[in-house]
Formats: C-alpha cells, structure tokens, sequence
C-alpha cells in the first residue's frame, strides 16, 4: 500500500459516504452540512468534481441503483433523485420535530438501504438504525444507539457489521439473526466512523479524531494502518475498474485556526493503492414505485 495523496482541490466541510459507481466510472460521496451529493471522476490518483445535486438540507449519505438512480437520505427523509433529474421524496425516516438527522447509510446484499440517525442535541443512546423494505415499508434494527454510523457487510452476505460512534464500538451480528449482536472491535483512541470491505473479508475503518484509516482481519485484530494529514478522516471506499484505489473523506469542521494551518488539506478527498481490492457494494433494488412518499 502507497501512502495517501489529495485527490482534490476542493475542500468539503463534512465530506462522507464515499461510493463507486463501476458501470459509469464515476465517485459519488456527500458534503453533509452543503446538503449535496457530489460526482467526480476518477483519474489515476485524482478526483475531478462534474457535478453537484443540491438536496436543500443536510444530507447523511447516498446509495445507488444499477440504472443510475440515486437513492439519498436527507436530513429527515429519503429522497430518490432519477438520471433524467426527477426527484421523488421518498419515506420519512425522523418524526417531525423531532432533533436528529439521518446519518451514514448502505445497501444490504438483498439491494435493500439501510440507514441510521444522530442526535442534534447533545448525547443520546436512543438513535435508530433501520432498513428501507422492497415494498417501501421501514423495518427497526437498532433503537439504543449513541450514533449510527458505517455499515460493511462480510463478502458471503452473512455479517452486518456496524458502527455506533460515541460507544466507540463497531458491531457485528448475523444478518439472519439481527438480535445478536455484538461487539466486534472498541476503538479508544478515537471515534470510529465510515467502514468498507476489502475482498479478503478485512474491515477498514476510518477513526475521526486520529487521521487514520485502519485496517483489521475478521477475528478484529489490526494489521495496518494509513495515516493522513487531516485529523478527522470520515468514510472509506474502494474505487477505480479494479477496486484497488482507496478513497478517504476528511472534514474540516470541528477543527480550529490553529489545527486547520497545521493541517491545510483537512477537507479533502485522498486517494491510495491498496494491494487488496475492495469487495464490490450491491446496488439499491428498490424503484421509484416502491418508495412510499412520506406521510
């Protein structure tokens, strides 16, 4: 694995939930606090930006369909952009009024979405995780979090692994059986945030507050890590016609003056070549006939 270089320019407040889209060549990922879904192309080491979607509030992440329909979670509900532009505001996932937003999200190997929630005021441990239905309905997972972050599944499809931030815990349960659930990996020095899966069933996580991604084998033991020059690294993903160039998310929000000269390209994407391809995410199954729209 080479060390990780800028990918773009442009910097992002809280840019999260990277994603390659094979079949168009391009990178999708969210600026969170900008409410936009963002497309780039990938050249060699470099992220070029060819288009931004404005949602019109915080967005927590995106996920996409084989046809290039982007299914996107907003600030309190899922919104379904198509490739002609049509936009279809899908199911409302927080109740009304109440002060929490959707966070990071991802698709299950059955191509159904699944997304969590944050508290925006203040500590919580009543954050949901749930999971958007073929037929439009939400199912619960999870009701007891502090806040839901990244999702990876194992490559046969059987483990769910997740992550709960301010637990520092990232947890693992059979997706069979989403009762069991347990922890997998506890993170003590920093928040663990965005995770993906590489081909050899080893779990990478980015760690906000350490500027690392790292990156452990499937009984949780940490066999590498890349360290970047921006403290708080967001998400993971593996991107390019291989699956070998690793791309990174950083935010500058949260630091200060002092911090953001010491790290001037905090806010960018970074690329790195990792010798394990990642494994390929699913695409969302569900259409625009299936999204209920919210109530």
């Amino acid at each position: 694995m080479n060390g990780p270089t800028p990918a773009t320019t442009e910097t992002f407040r809280l840019a999260e939930g990277p994603l390659w889209d094979a079949r168009r060549r391009r990178l999708l990922w969210v600026d969170i606090l900008a409410g936009q879904v963002l497309e780039g192309s990938l050249e060699q080491s470099r992220v070029t930006v060819t288009r931004r979607h404005d949602v019109d509030s915080m967005v927590g992440a995106v996920a996409l369909a084989e046809d290039g329909t982007l299914l996107v979670a907003a600030q309190e509900h899922l919104v379904v952009l198509s490739p002609d532009g049509t936009r279809q505001d899908g199911p409302r996932i927080v109740p009304v009024g109440a002060r929490r937003r959707l966070n990071d999200g991802g698709v299950d190997p059955a191509g159904r979405f699944l997304v969590g929630t944050l508290s925006l005021d203040g500590p919580s441990r009543q954050e949901r995780l749930v999971r958007l239905e073929a037929d439009g309905r939400i199912t619960g997972l999870d009701d007891d979090l502090t806040l839901s972050n990244g999702l990876a599944w194992s490559t046969d499809g059987g483990t769910l692994y997740s992550v709960d931030t301010e637990r520092r815990t990232v947890f693992a349960r059979h997706y069979a059986d989403l009762s069991r659930r347990r922890t997998h990996l506890l993170i003590e020095d920093g928040l663990p945030d965005g995770i993906a899966l590489d081909a050899a069933d080893h779990l990478w996580v980015a760690v906000w507050g350490a500027g690392q991604v790292r990156r452990y084998s499937p009984d949780g033991k940490l066999v590498d890590r890349l360290s970047l020059p921006a403290p708080h690294t967001t998400s993971v993903a593996f991107a390019g016609p291989d699956l070998r160039t690793l791309v990174v998310t950083t935010a500058t929000v949260g630091l200060d003056d002092e911090q953001l000269r010491a790290h001037p390209d905090s806010g960018r994407l970074f690329t790195a070549r990792v010798d394990v391809p990642g494994a390929p995410v699913p695409y969302w199954a569900g259409s625009l006939s299936s999204v209920e729209t919210p109530s």
